[in-house]
């Protein structure tokens, strides 16, 4: 073979294997060694309905609402857009405070003169909360939502138990909108009469807790009842019974936000609500069984594993 031919026949060769060293890779990896088939969408649903069942429970036996759980919760460990998510913990609140409202409007212990102007407030606030919470990126609301749920453990760690308040003289904005009333207490036998204070401040702070409720999908039971009962003097039982009415009317509210958006899908939602109120039920009956004071520690903690995963996806982490 001449000197020429064979420089020919090496340079093809050289050229041949650069190009094997470009091809070649992209034969061995362009099939995957293993190829992980996705969860089937039935799966999601029955662990959807397993969970919020648990949940159900924790949040009777917690004294929190549910909303303020699931949200946080679902949104962490489950795969469904966040958009969703809110749409469907904001039907599990309403749905736990309809199922409520009821028999405690026929005991007189839900008051409407003093719930309305709350929830006038409230709704309003919580439709812009929606409307807000929609129109900002995801990530920015997990973030957000990470620290409001950082706070409302911090909250539940230094709050005090709730009682019956002093009867102090009422402001001049609740004598005006005739709020006070009297109730029947079944432990003493008696008739208990209440009035409010500090009207204004209430107000402001339920506009602010109606817009937080309706931007991250959350009932508001875990902030209405101190509000009622530690800052205005209303009495724990009329506090409770009248956060549920308040509670119905803002969830509402917000609920037709993310209905028209298109952020409730009932593939979600409807597993989401069944388990939370079979769980609730449940939780009713073990109330006078277990150590309140220990599950409410268990829901701390679960808040803060929640909030701490809220802020790391927020931050993209």
């Amino acid at each position: 073979m001449s000197s020429a031919t064979r420089k020919i026949v090496m340079s093809f060769a050289a050229i041949s294997g650069s190009a094997a060293l470009f091809i070649l890779p992209n034969v061995v990896y362009a099939v995957p060694p293993h190829v992980v088939e996705p969860t089937v969408w039935w799966v999601w649903m029955l662990l959807l309905f397993a969970f919020s069942f648990v949940l159900g429970i924790f949040s009777v036996l917690a004294g929190v609402g549910g909303g303020v759980l699931f949200v946080p919760i679902v949104s962490s460990f489950f795969p469904f857009h966040l958009d969703f998510i809110r749409g469907a913990g904001l039907l599990v609140a309403l749905s736990g405070a309809l199922s409520a409202g009821a028999p405690l409007m026929r005991k007189g212990l839900a008051d409407l003169k003093l719930g309305l102007p709350m929830a006038l407030v409230g709704s309003i606030s919580s439709i812009a909360g929606a409307l807000a919470g929609l129109a900002m990126p995801a990530q920015l609301v997990q973030l957000l939502l990470g620290i409001a749920i950082m706070g409302i453990a911090a909250l539940m760690m230094k709050a005090r138990v709730y009682g019956t308040p002093e009867l102090k003289e009422p402001d001049a904005l609740s004598q005006m909108l005739q709020i006070s009333g009297i109730y029947y207490e079944e432990s003493s036998k008696s008739e208990v009469s209440w009035q409010i204070h500090r009207t204004p401040v209430g107000l402001v702070l339920f506009m602010i807790i109606g817009f937080i409720g309706g931007m991250f999908g959350m009932g508001a039971g875990w902030a209405n009842v101190p509000v009622f009962n530690m800052l205005m003097g209303v009495p724990l039982k009329v506090a409770v019974a009248t956060s549920g009415l308040v509670l119905s009317i803002n969830g509402a509210a917000a609920a037709w936000v993310y209905i028209f958006k298109g952020a409730v899908v009932p593939l979600i939602a409807v597993p989401a609500i069944g388990g939370i109120m079979l769980g609730s039920k449940i939780g009713a009956k073990l109330l006078t069984k277990v150590n309140t004071r220990s599950v409410r520690l268990i829901v701390i903690i679960m808040l803060v594993v929640a909030g701490l995963r809220s802020l790391l996806k927020g931050l993209g982490i």
